[in-house]
């Protein structure tokens, strides 16, 4: 007789744990609301450097939204700090990789840096058209429907014919469509450096004595070849390769 009682208790507990955790949720969304509404009307008042150091404080606190590295771009790039901004927009646009104002900023920014940089190729900014994970799904479509072609050709040989050329191109299709997911795959992986320094050395070697390279400027992107102690081998294009210091950059993967 005692055990139905038993069962309504721990049906009483689950439901005022549940209530707890849907109090503790709806807090912690005011809060985060608060914080957003405050680093906002900083940036409204012009003080952008603050607004900056507001939205960084959201993302270490484990508050990362589009919307936050959106506007921390836009606050970088108001205090005149172009990697910085270039670095939060890319950030924005791995959690929103299709949202054109974060698109259109990121390319604003980067037109605005001071040559040497590192420029997506056509053939990269093809591939950066989709996401890694799209070009999976898009990849693992074409690939069910080849196969329920041929599953249904075991059910109708005299389809043969007529799908004959369904068969082909979906296998041309399934090879490039592979092509593309593992170029897509590297590309992603690439590490790439981002000057946040007004003014970084290119050295030929990990040595502050070594013979200077290039100069990059504030935004500047370079392909991370290497790294080696406090340094990373870069390459800033076709013909030059040497070694920054790494708290000169900031790090990114992709394009």
């Amino acid at each position: 007789m005692n055990r139905p009682i038993a069962n309504r208790k721990n049906v009483f507990l689950r439901i005022v744990l549940l209530a707890a955790l849907l109090f503790a949720s709806a807090g912690f969304a005011a809060d985060v609301s608060s914080s957003f509404d405050s680093a906002n009307k900083l940036y409204e008042e012009g003080k952008f450097s603050d607004a900056a150091a507001a939205y960084e404080q959201m993302i270490q606190s484990g508050t990362a939204s589009s919307a936050i590295y959106f506007n921390l771009g836009n606050a970088f790039f108001k205090s005149g700090q172009l990697g910085r901004a270039i670095a939060a927009y890319r950030d924005a646009r791995t959690i929103a990789p299709h949202d054109p104002d974060v698109r259109a900023n990121l390319e604003f920014v980067r037109a605005r840096v001071q040559n040497p940089t590192l420029t997506p190729t056509r053939w990269q900014q093809f591939l950066a058209a989709l996401t890694v994970n799209e070009w999976a799904m898009l990849t693992a479509t074409v690939l069910w429907l080849w196969l329920a072609l041929m599953i249904a050709l075991q059910f109708r040989p005299q389809l043969k014919q007529s799908l004959r050329t369904f068969l082909w191109s979906g296998a041309l299709a399934l090879i490039a469509l592979a092509f593309f997911l593992g170029a897509a795959s590297t590309s992603n992986s690439m590490k790439t450096a981002i000057v946040i320094a007004p003014d970084a050395v290119i050295h030929n070697g990990p040595l502050d004595a070594a013979p200077t390279r290039a100069t990059v400027h504030d935004g500047a992107e370079v392909a991370v070849l290497d790294t080696k102690n406090d340094w990373l081998q870069v390459q800033v294009d076709v013909q030059r390769v040497g070694w920054i210091k790494r708290e000169q950059v900031v790090l990114a993967s992709g394009i």
